[in-house]
């Protein structure tokens, strides 16, 4: 049953909890609060469909879709996804992986989907199953009210109408707007981590047959790597991921910028010979970053409006949707039984930095030979392979019994490090120095 909100106030209307964003981690949150019967409203700046970068999910993300009910939904717009591969122009053969030589076999594949089609079956079946969904609603300010008086959203309709609502706990899903981060001022910059994106969308790129139709593939290249998605419509998304001081270097427009990388990525080229670019080539800057702290004592902070890293092992769309699943716990036990909350809330915080966490110490190794080495020459001693492929199908906070396998090829990777020391301090001097660019241009520019 829904609650008997005890709130009152200057606001137009109320509810138990609001949220704020209609991705995949705001429609996941409010489906499942609504479910457990609290009323939720959901705000959306945007109208569905609404385009959106990032269509590589996880094999992890399906037992999610199975608990929401829109397995069938996602599958009818997905290309499928057995694997991944990886190209080098430093080895001499590409190397492909498939998910189902992963520990767990349950979960052997995923699917590429357009963001459009996709986040509207999210937040559609939020309101199936019970929330209000409101969209071209931006939310504009907040004030959390003392002495426990819930929270006042300031929010504006796309016709200028201004509403306010009322609520005993607000859930930040605003993605890369980190709404929450920015006006509590706990969004930090990754400092170990600094790169820009450049992508758009193909027709008639070269894919490959039968099983691996589907694979999402990892170019690396000499600024960076490239990702390139088949998509189930005959498009294919392409994006080249760079050090932000090699595209500050850019004399020419975005457009043509992106194709001079392609074009130092042979194989890549090859595939898309006889493409046509179909969209506009977008760019964004610097994108990895963390907040201080993932909640308050009635709010908190979901997928990107918490953190963001490198798209590099498509781990975006399933740290988001897991982010809802555990901040939709962490919220219902505030709600329900408050003497509990503290416990529930840091639960939560310890879901929201482990996913993270482990994704990044490969992230910031993605582009170094060693790691190269090792992607490129997969070895299962100790099964390490089997938990690495884990790792990728994002199966991280299941019961798989990896991270003793992990240690291993963490040791191993150290190991080759200190073999080809020379080539190593290379390595990390070139990131540093990148790194140090972001860093001196910022302080520039303050």
């Amino acid at each position: 049953m829904p609650y008997d909100s005890a709130l009152s106030g200057p606001a137009d209307s109320h509810c138990d909890v609001l949220v704020i964003g209609g991705g995949p981690a705001g429609s996941t949150a409010a489906t499942l609060l609504a479910q457990k019967g609290h009323r939720v409203t959901l705000l959306e700046k945007a109208r569905h469909p609404r385009f959106h970068i990032g269509e590589s999910l996880l094999p992890a993300n399906l037992p999610l879709f199975e608990k929401l009910g829109v397995r069938d939904e996602v599958e009818a717009i997905g290309m499928q996804k057995w694997g991944a591969e990886f190209v080098s122009p430093w080895h001499q053969h590409q190397q492909s992986f498939e998910f189902a030589d992963a520990w767990d076999k349950s979960m052997p594949r995923a699917y590429q989907v357009r963001r459009s089609e996709f986040d509207e079956i999210l937040i559609r079946n939020a309101a199936r199953k019970g929330a209000e969904v409101i969209e071209g609603c931006r939310v504009r300010e907040v004030d959390f009210l003392p002495h426990d008086g819930g929270i006042i959203v300031h929010a504006e309709h796309d016709d200028g109408r201004r509403v306010n609502w009322q609520c005993r706990f607000l859930v930040d899903a605003s993605g890369r707007d980190t709404f929450l981060g920015n006006r509590l001022k706990t969004k930090q910059r990754n400092r170990r981590h600094n790169s820009v994106a450049l992508y758009g969308h193909f027709r008639g790129a070269r894919r490959h047959a039968g099983r691996k139709e589907g694979h999402i593939s990892i170019f690396w290249f000499e600024h960076g790597w490239f990702w390139f998605i088949p998509l189930a419509d005959g498009t294919t998304s392409v994006g080249a991921v760079t050090w932000p001081a090699y595209l500050r270097s850019r004399k020419q427009p975005v457009k043509d910028f992106f194709f001079d990388l392609v074009a130092q990525c042979p194989p890549l080229a090859a595939r898309l010979k006889e493409a046509t670019l179909v969209s506009e080539i977008e760019a964004t800057g610097n994108f990895s970053y963390a907040c201080d702290r993932s909640h308050g004592p009635n709010y908190l902070l979901l997928g990107d409006a918490y953190a963001f890293i490198d798209p590099v092992f498509s781990s975006g769309v399933m740290l988001a949707m897991n982010s809802a699943f555990a901040g939709a716990e962490a919220v219902d036990t505030c709600l329900r039984d408050p003497d509990k909350a503290a416990q529930a809330l840091k639960h939560f915080d310890r879901t929201m930095k482990h996913g993270p966490k482990e994704f990044s110490w490969f992230i910031y190794r993605v582009t170094n030979p060693t790691m190269r080495d090792l992607f490129m020459s997969p070895s299962n001693v100790f099964r390490v392979k089997e938990a690495l492929l884990s790792v990728l199908a994002g199966d991280i906070f299941g019961k798989t019994p990896i991270w003793r396998s992990l240690l291993v090829f963490k040791a191993i990777y150290y190991l080759a490090s200190l073999a080809n020391l020379k080539r190593t301090i290379g390595a990390w001097k070139r990131r540093r120095l990148n790194i140090r660019y972001v860093e001196d241009a910022e302080g520039a520019s303050s």
